[in-house]
Order: structure tokens, then sequence, then C-alpha cells
């Protein structure tokens, strides 16, 4: 199917489909570096990254380089799109206007479902690491504690959510900067005697499962780095959109080589990959604990407890604003488009009522609806992938003719890298075939993104037709 994509430069889906109250600018820029800094720090990189390794061995640092080359040029090409037309709802605007209406339907629906599933994931994580601690507290309460607070939280004004995330992210920086640190002083031998390459290379060798091994490995880094898009939501309501959003995109290289692949070679480097508590009590833990830091176990957990509650207030967020820009483009129901207080409160209460509807589903249907809300947003994040390097493609051949002072942020070695990160998403959609399991999550995005599209093209056509 064909679409052409509105010419002026200046057309903004999203600026030009609502009139009167909208969204505040109440993010500063600490708040926008903080959330851009955090934002790369997960659960998943704390406990599930044990996933990889276990699969891959040592080849988990050449697992997570790959993904991590792919993600910086996807968000250099975010970056380079929402500098020019800064909107909350990110790339979803920027595939409407590119690409047409049925891709925005897509790419944001399918971004919100990615979204208010993983709210729920983090939430019942979270309340299980919290009846550890409580026994007579069950999980489910603790989850009903944290929806409701950062349910709460988020219907007041967004500078609110900034200042959580600001804390959260400090914290969290804080925890991976130390562990770096100690596992430095590790592998140098000033705490231990120093491991030298004998981790890398024995237990197997370095790639011990082959490239199997490292297929695997490679699928669970590229999950690892789903939510870094968060940023260039967040930055639509700061004060400066395009300054502060070329500021976040432009730290994400650093950032990404220094958190996920140096933490990574530090694990592997000091514990035998096949240790089995890298899998069971995760990797940091393993290494703090290799290293007789006093207390490791219990302050990971709560290191993590931290990183949930913080992926979960970015969750609400991203996903109550991606559908505010849906509804306010005609692309959802009207009434979540409403502002009060500068904060679409609708959409929240939407979007973490969606949330709370997928914990409930894990607990009465956890092998039917919650498996298959899950095998969705596994794959989520590559549909979006895929919608941002075509609509760059488009959007920059087009601003060069047209409006090239916008231009603020270039993708590099354009448009040979862009179309490098096209064919290296396809061709994780592709390795994702091999597997059984990667298989079922294909499956399961494939009907809702075919559901997806068919209804943005018949709405699409809808309009058309009437002028």
């Amino acid at each position: 199917m064909t679409t052409t994509a509105p010419s002026a430069p200046s057309a903004d889906p999203e600026a030009t489909a609502t009139a009167g109250p909208q969204l505040t600018h109440g993010l500063k820029q600490r708040h926008l570096s903080m959330i851009a800094l955090g934002g790369v720090i997960g659960a998943g990189l704390f406990v599930g990254s044990g996933a990889g390794i276990a699969a891959a061995g040592p080849g988990v640092i050449l697992a997570f380089t790959l993904s991590g080359l792919l993600v910086m040029l996807i968000m250099r090409m975010l970056g380079e799109m929402s500098a020019a037309h800064p909107a909350s709802g990110s790339f979803s605007v920027h595939a409407e206007r590119e690409i047409g209406p049925w891709a925005g339907v897509t790419a944001g629906w399918m971004y919100w479902v990615m979204l208010c599933c993983g709210v729920a994931a983090e939430a019942t994580a979270a309340g299980s690491i919290m009846n550890s601690w409580l026994p007579g507290v069950p999980g489910w309460a603790w989850v009903g504690v944290f929806m409701a607070f950062f349910c709460a939280s988020n219907l007041t004004a967004v500078k609110n959510f900034g200042e959580f995330e600001f804390w959260f992210a400090a914290i969290k920086i804080t925890a991976i900067v130390a562990f770096l640190v100690l596992g430095v002083l590790g592998v140098t031998g000033v705490l231990g005697s120093a491991p030298g390459t004998a981790n890398l290379t024995g237990h197997g060798g370095f790639l011990p499962h082959g490239t199997s091994g490292l297929i695997t490995g490679l699928l669970a880094s590229v999950f690892a780095y789903g939510g870094l898009e968060t940023v260039t939501i967040a930055a639509a309501e700061s004060d400066d959109p395009r300054r502060n959003v070329a500021n976040a995109v432009r730290t994400a290289v650093w950032r990404i080589a220094v958190f996920y692949i140096g933490s990574m070679a530090l694990v592997v480097t000091l514990v035998p990959w096949n240790d089995p508590d890298v899998v069971k009590l995760g990797p940091y833990v393993t290494v703090l604990q290799f290293l007789h830091v006093p207390g490791a176990a219990q302050v990971m957990r709560a290191v993590v407890l931290i990183a949930l509650l913080s992926a979960m207030n970015a969750n609400i967020y991203g996903s109550s604003r991606m559908a505010f820009s849906l509804v306010s483009r005609g692309q959802g129901p009207r009434a979540l488009a409403k502002v009060s207080g500068g904060v679409p409160r609708l959409a929240v209460l939407a979007s973490c009522g969606f949330g709370f509807a997928a914990v409930l589903a894990g607990y009465w249907w956890p092998d039917t609806v919650f498996s298959w809300l899950m095998n969705t947003t596994g794959v989520a994040i590559l549909v979006v992938w895929l919608f941002i390097a075509v609509a760059q493609l488009r959007m920059r051949r087009r601003l060069e003719r047209e409006a090239p002072e916008l231009l603020t942020v270039r993708m590099w070695a354009f448009p040979y890298l862009t179309w490098v990160a096209l064919a290296a998403v396809v061709g994780v959609l592709a390795l994702m075939t091999t597997t059984p399991g990667d298989r079922d999550q294909l499956y399961a995005a494939g009907v809702l993104v075919a559901a997806l599209s068919a209804a943005g093209y018949w709405r699409q056509r809808r309009v058309a037709a009437r002028g």
C-alpha cells in the first residue's frame, strides 16, 4: 500500500489535531538529563541479563555490543526526527507524517500495549520483592499499592513525574557506577586475586554454545534495551524540547557502552558464565558476593526494586502521553484527549486500567491471555524500530529539501547506516523464527500488527473519502 506524506515541514499531526488545553512544559533540563541517563538502566539489566549470559557465555559481550550498536542507530534516527519536530507522540507522529496515518496507529498503539504490559510485569515483580521482605503482606497487595501510588502521581503535574524519575535515576546510576568501580578493582586484583582471562576462555570457551547461543543472547540483549524511546516523549513537555532531546540522544552512545557493555564484560570476566547463581540470583549479586561485598544480595534487591518502580513510573507516563497523542489525532476514543491542569488524566487512568487488567490476567489466565500479551510486547519494540527507520529515511530527504535548518541532530552516514539499521531489525526478526518460543512471540505480535494496520488503513481511507 502506498501513502503520501504531507509535504510541508510544519505540518504536525499532533499540534494541529486539537484545540483547547494542551500539555504543560513542566520538565526541566535536570529532569531530562537524569531520565536520559537512568532510562537505560532497567531491571532487565540487573536481573534479566543473566539469561543472556547463560545462553551466550562470555559471548554476551559481543551480543550486547551488536544490539547496542543497533540501538545507538535507532536512537540517533529518533533524535533527528524528535529534534526537528518535538511531539508527545514521538515516533508515532513521525510515522503518521512520513508514512501515513495507518503507520501512526500501528506504531503508537503497539507501543502503548507494550508499556502497559510492562507496568503489569514490573508491578508484579516489585510486589514479589516486597513480599520476600514482609511475608505477612501478600504480593498482590503491594501491586495494588504501587499501581495506586504511581497512577495518582501521574495524575498530578508532570514535574512530579520528573522529580520521581530524577531521584530514581540518581539511585540507579550510583548503584551501577559503584558496581563498575568494584568490578574494575576486582579485575585488576585490588579486591581479591585478578582472574585474568580464565573465565573468558575456560568453561567451554568464549562461545560455549556456538552460534545458537549467541543468537539467543543477542535476542535477550535487544529486548533489554526497550524503553529508551521514552526520553523523546518526555522531551516534548520540557522547557526547550529541541535542545533537550538533542542532548539526550547525543549521550546515548557512551551510556550504552559503559552501563551495558562495560558491566557485562566485568561480570563474565570475574565469575564463570555457567555459575548457577548468575541466573538464580542475578549476575550483579553474584559478582558482589564473589568480591565479598557485605549485604550484596539485599543491596541489589533494593536497587532492583528501585529500577522496577522507576520503570513503572516511566511506563505509566509514556503510555498516557502516547495515548493522548493518538486520540488527539483522531486515532482513538476522543474522551482520552481531555487535558486537566496540563495533564491528560483520562489517558493516565486508561493506561493504568489496562496495566492493572494485565496484572489480573497474570493471576487468572497466566497461560492464555497474559502469555499472549507478554508475547506480543516482546516483538513490539522491533516493530516500532522498523517504523522509526522508515520514517527517518523519508523525513530526512524531505527536510534536506524544504527545511534543512531543522536538522540540528543528524543521522550518521545517512542513508547508509539507516539502511544498515533496517536490515539489522529485519535480521533480528528473522532470527526469532529459529526458536519455538520466539516464533510464538512473532505469531502473537503479527496478529496485533495486522489488526492495528487494518484498522488504521480503514480509517485512513474513510478520512480520505470524506475529502
